[in-house]
This record gives C-alpha cells, sequence and structure tokens, in this order.
C-alpha cells in the first residue's frame, strides 16, 4: 500500500470503528499539531467537513510523496460529495494554499479562513495539485475553485 493510502485508511478504518463502538488508540499528532490548540485543530477539522473535504497538515512524509518543497498547507484526504469542495471540483492529494486571500499553512490556519468565509456565498479556494504519473507527471500548479455555498 503507498504511504498516502497508509495515511488515510488508519484514520479512516479508527472512524468506522468508533461508530462501531469501538474503543481506538490513535499514534501521538505530529510535532507541529502538539503546539497547536487542539480546539482550534478540531474546529478546523469539523470546518473542513461541512466544506466537504477531510484534510491533514502537510508533514514531511506527504511533503515527500506529493513532491512538495516546503511542508505547509493542508492536504485533502477525501472529498465529500455533494458538498462545496465536491461541487467546486477540489480532488484527494490536493494541497489548499490559499482561500479567499487567506494562506495555509496549518489546520488552525485553514479553520480560520473557513470561519470567515463562511458568512459569504462565494468564495476562492487555491490548490496545489501535485504531478500525476497516469497524466505524463505533469503537475496541476495552483487552481483556482470558486465555490457557492448552498442555500436553504
Amino acid at each position: 500500500m503507498d504511504t498516502f493510502r497508509a495515511r488515510i485508511v488508519g484514520p479512516l478504518l479508527a472512524v468506522a470503528l468508533m461508530a462501531f463502538g469501538a474503543v481506538v488508540l490513535m499514534p501521538e499528532p505530529a510535532p507541529a499539531m502538539q503546539n497547536s490548540s487542539k480546539a482550534a485543530i478540531e474546529e478546523a477539522l469539523r470546518l473542513g467537513e461541512e466544506f466537504g473535504v477531510v484534510v491533514g497538515e502537510v508533514d514531511e512524509e506527504t511533503r515527500e510523496y506529493l513532491g512538495l518543497q516546503r511542508a505547509e498547507g493542508v492536504v485533502v484526504y477525501e472529498v465529500i460529495a455533494g458538498r462545496p469542495a465536491d461541487l467546486a471540483g477540489i480532488k484527494v492529494k490536493a494541497v489548499i494554499k490559499e482561500i479567499d486571500k487567506y494562506e495555509i499553512r496549518t489546520l488552525e490556519d485553514f479553520g480560520r479562513a473557513l470561519k470567515a468565509v463562511g458568512a459569504t456565498e462565494n468564495f476562492t479556494v487555491a490548490t496545489y495539485e501535485p504531478a500525476d504519473p497516469d497524466n505524463q507527471g505533469m503537475a496541476g500548479g495552483v487552481n483556482f475553485h470558486f465555490v457557492r455555498t448552498e442555500k436553504d
């Protein structure tokens, strides 16, 4: 199993097991996450799921796998069907670099940016999509996704 898929399977398997009442012990958070406020990270993850993505901070292992110059930003592990992120065309393995001109380096940045644009109907999300070996290794560069939030 490749590194990226292994990073996804562990947390998703834990969520599935917890849904059935199992107690799951997760590994220690990455050092960058230990310094961050746990509440702010939980809020960022919750806002991300409302937006339609399951994300994590880019660590050194992910940086290497995706061929990034720096370990910063948040990487998309899953896109939730029918949510704004899905409708905007954001893809798994994309690295979210900016939300409406808010630079995204950490999960806390991601949460603050989503909270700031939450009341708006339209905003942009800039992602970097790594080279795809099935597409002649061409990198997607920075892509801008325009997102319209759904109304009741």
